[in-house]
This record gives C-alpha cells, sequence and structure tokens, in this order.
C-alpha cells in the first residue's frame, strides 16, 4: 500500500506557560488562541496549558530530603515531559512576571528540567506589546539553555484599535491569530530539527 512504509510524524507535546494568572488576561488568551490553532490546523503538535499559580514561592527549605513540594513536583514533571515550550508573557515594569520568574526558577533547580529545549514566546501588552519582556525572559533563557526561535516575533499592541481580544481575553484579531499560527509553525519546524540532530 502506498505510503505504508512512511513514518509517522512525531507530535511534538508543547508546554504553554502564561505570566499573568488573571482569568480574563490577553496573554492566556494568545494560549487558547494557540492550542485551538494546533487542533484545527497543525499536525503534529499538542499544546498543553500548565497553570503557575498553585505554585508556592520559591524557598530552598521547602525542599526536604532532595524532594519538592507536591505541586512543585507536578509542575517539574510536566516540564520535564514537555519537547518544547511557548510563553505568554506579559510586561510588568519593563520585565516578565513575577509568577512566571518564580515557575522557571523551580525548574530551574537540579536537574534543571528547561535544559537543552526549544521554546518561543509571545505577548500582548501596552504600547511595545510586551516586548521588553521577551527580551529579558530570553536573556534568562541563556542561563537555563533554552533555544528561543528567533522569529516570527508576536508583540500583540492590545489597546490599540482595531479590538484584538474580546471582554474575556479572547483573541479575535484574524491577522494577529495568522501571526500566532506562524509563530507555532516556526516553533514546530525548530523542535524537529533539534531533535534530529540529537
Amino acid at each position: 500500500m502506498e505510503g505504508a512504509g512512511l513514518a509517522m510524524k512525531p507530535v511534538i507535546k508543547v508546554a504553554a506557560l502564561c505570566g499573568s494568572l488573571r482569568r480574563a488576561s490577553f496573554n492566556r488568551g494568545l494560549i487558547r488562541s494557540a492550542i485551538q490553532l494546533c487542533d484545527e490546523s497543525i499536525e503534529g503538535m499538542k499544546i498543553e496549558y500548565v497553570d503557575i499559580a498553585p505554585l508556592p514561592f520559591l524557598n530552598t527549605d521547602l525542599e526536604v530530603d532532595g524532594k519538592f513540594p507536591a505541586p512543585v513536583e507536578a509542575f517539574r514533571q510536566r516540564i520535564r515531559g514537555a519537547d518544547a515550550f511557548l510563553f505568554a508573557s506579559p510586561e510588568y515594569n519593563y520585565s516578565f512576571t513575577g509568577p512566571l520568574k518564580n515557575a522557571i526558577d523551580w525548574a530551574s533547580r537540579a536537574p534543571n528540567a528547561w535544559a537543552d529545549k526549544p521554546a518561543a514566546i509571545v505577548s500582548a501588552g501596552g504600547n511595545f506589546g510586551g516586548g521588553r519582556s521577551q527580551y529579558h525572559l530570553r536573556q534568562v533563557g541563556v542561563f537555563l539553555d533554552l533555544h528561543f526561535i528567533n522569529k516570527p516575533e508576536l508583540f500583540v499592541q492590545a489597546f490599540q484599535p482595531p479590538s484584538k481580544f474580546d471582554s474575556d481575553g479572547n483573541l479575535i484579531d484574524p491577522e494577529i491569530r495568522e501571526r500566532l499560527k506562524q509563530v507555532l509553525l516556526s516553533l514546530q519546524a525548530f523542535t524537529l530539527r533539534l531533535q534530529n540532530q540529537c
């Protein structure tokens, strides 16, 4: 049968993290749209949202006999099990958010769960669309040994007309949705390239 000998395309498991804890966060809306895009039109990639809200503040006193608190261990397992990462990173005071830094730090405790994996960043915000948060996150990624895609970049100027999101934080702008899809396709291609080099 034609094509029977062809290998199935591997499914890339992407863990998506949002730096905002707000229910109607525009950045969380970007993740919801990314999940929908993968389900509808990107074969071979599956995105799962990983909630960082349950994580306690980083405190190494909570590590007892080499073990992490239960929410931290569950989070680290999900990070270890992912093939790639999608960060939705709002900008707070010219940088990324405290909750996201806390999550990154917990998963970086030895052994570093982020190491040698690909990632992409998207953001929605004010005048620069969260861009400065992305650049700071890229700097942290150097130490984490994360490999970020370089292009395309996606900075959504959320408050400029026309409306990009509805009142529940859902992405409604078709142009931004298409640009988000291009980010995901780039992450998919980069992940496959890295995996094939191993």
